[in-house]
């Protein structure tokens, strides 16, 4: 198990840096004298790659039905589907009125909400050897990121933004969101034992849909035109943007095996420490130098991981369990088998 959640994050990795790449390139070079500026477009294009691998991965790889989706499912789905849509609205608004540190720090923190959104809305309860993994990677990650002297320049040379109570409060919208959606992931996983391939599928296929209407009938911007009319004017971009887009796809296919398999906890420590483990590469690649204080945040989000690696491979007696009006589930099932024994004795 541990293998293949390694295999996992290698595959997340990878992929994620080179999409990485691949957006910087479509989003920052010139084609002919002109930068392309129509994200919403970019979004689509990911979506729609990511349904096709998704599509090909379950038929032709897998040679399994992709299933058709009850009516409680497909609202689970159109569910995650719109606040994927609609979260990262809420973060680049916030970066409006907060600095890019304040976004960087409550980006870090994003497995909180993940606990707090499971709880909230499922009544889902973890081990308490959980909440100390989380407490040791948000901590480590947080102050690894704020020591992270170039992010500090960058914000500094956007001009010293000032926090707002407005701002830090679309933040939390956003981190909120994704919690929600991490969390109702792992519930459609757990009650309808689909697979990640095929909520893969139906995700993208409904959140392309959704980006397209909103494309069609916004009344204050053409950019699905002018994004077709810079794709015919610069055929270039197209090679690069189905690149980027088939480059995420695959990431995706790690990204929803790990939710499958391991849970929202675990793909979101996996995601939420790539940045740090990325800028720690390029540390030794330029042989930057890394700061007594960074070391020390590193320290705490290994010493999570490696915690976390030993719960996996020890024999759990404990696993999240769901809570009804706040009983525990296996508790009750526990207080019903003992009742069933007396009254047989």
């Amino acid at each position: 198990m541990v293998a293949e959640l390694a295999v996992c994050v290698v595959g997340i990795y990878t992929c994620f840096l080179t999409w990485q790449l691949t957006q910087e390139a479509v989003t920052t070079q010139l084609y002919g004298g002109q930068k392309f500026r129509h994200f919403v477009f970019l979004n689509v294009v990911q979506s729609l790659c990511a349904s096709l691998v998704g599509f090909i991965y379950v038929r032709l790889i897998k040679k399994q039905p992709l299933g058709r989706p009850s009516k409680e499912l497909w609202t689970g789905y159109i569910q995650c589907a719109f606040l994927t849509t609609v979260a990262p609205q809420f973060g680049y608004e916030a970066l409006k009125h907060i600095d890019y540190p304040t976004v960087i720090l409550g980006k870090s923190c994003k497995l909180v909400p993940v606990l707090l959104m499971n709880f909230l809305i499922y009544r889902r309860t973890f081990p308490a050897q959980k909440y100390l993994i989380v407490a040791l990677i948000t901590a480590g990650v947080s102050a690894f990121m704020l020591l992270h002297k170039q992010e500090d320049d960058a914000a500094a040379k956007r001009g010293g933004r000032s926090n707002s109570l407005y701002g830090l409060g679309l933040l939390l919208v956003n981190l909120l969101m994704d919690g929600a959606v991490n969390s109702t992931q792992d519930r459609i996983f757990h009650k309808f034992k689909v697979t990640g391939a095929s909520m893969m599928v139906y995700l993208n296929l409904l959140s392309s849909a959704a980006m397209t209407l909103y494309l069609l009938l916004n009344p204050f911007t053409a950019e699905l035109s002018s994004a077709l009319t810079f794709c015919h004017a610069h055929p270039r971009i197209v090679a690069d943007i189905l690149l980027y887009g088939f480059c995420g796809a695959i990431g995706q296919c790690f990204i929803y095996h790990t939710l499958e398999r391991f849970g929202a906890v675990s793909l979101v420590t996996v995601t939420v420490t790539r940045k740090m483990f990325s800028i720690l590469l390029s540390f030794f690649w330029f042989d930057h130098h890394v700061s007594l204080g960074q070391w020390a945040a590193v320290g705490l989000v290994f010493t999570g991981i490696g915690l976390e690696a030993v719960m996996k491979r020890a024999p759990s007696k404990e696993k999240a369990t769901p809570m009804v009006n706040g009983i525990d589930e296996k508790a009750k099932a526990v207080k019903t088998g003992v009742r069933q024994r007396k009254r047989a004795d």
